[in-house]
């Protein structure tokens, strides 16, 4: 067993061709970049999987790593956070994801368990669409970018330092001990 993930064997990662533990977890991250190449029309090559982000609260620091970020036009357009269980409890820190995995405003934050999906403004955090099939394909995003004034908004640094701090308490700071999705760096 890998952290508290029951390891099932080896699998390819759709994306990459990495080989990655085969968890339950790993198996909706993977059906979920499929969609978005198969379904939504994205390339693979405009999906980047487990981008690192470290983020600071105060003299804490942690890592973890963001499930997808999806590119429309060499700007992150999107950003995918998985987690088993509730969706409505990961808002807050998955929309601070999307202040924090760029300079700018990630215009659309994907919260889902690989079951359903809530689909974020990414700078008001008002629901756009459920379900997975409501998340944007490349057609829909380019034609949403194109008609949204504050899209790639820049983030203040005073607003990055209290985004970061949300991460931190929701995603290291509360994450199980034996989470090895996270850590916290000394």
């Amino acid at each position: 067993m890998s952290g508290h993930h029951l390891v099932l064997g080896k699998l390819t990662d759709y994306l990459t061709g990495e080989i990655l533990d085969d968890t339950l977890d790993e198996r909706y991250r993977q059906n979920i970049a499929n969609l978005l190449v198969s379904g939504k029309g994205y390339e693979k090559k405009d999906i980047r999987a487990r981008l690192p982000l470290v983020v600071k609260a105060g003299e804490r620091q942690g890592r973890l790593w963001v499930d997808y970020t999806v590119t429309v036009d060499e700007r992150t357009a999107m950003v995918i956070k998985y987690a088993p269980g509730s969706l409505v409890t990961r808002h807050r820190p998955t929309l601070a994801i999307g202040r924090l995995a760029a300079p700018y405003q990630i215009p659309v934050v994907v919260v889902t368990n690989g079951e359903t999906a809530d689909i974020l403004d990414g700078a008001t955090g008002a629901s756009m669409a459920t379900g997975l099939d409501g998340i944007p394909c490349r057609a829909q995003m380019v034609t949403l970018l194109e008609k949204t004034a504050d899209a790639f908004a820049p983030i203040s640094p005073k607003r990055a330092e209290l985004e970061a701090r949300i991460v931190y308490a929701y995603e290291i700071d509360g994450a199980c001990p034996c989470d090895d999705s996270t850590c916290r760096i000394e």
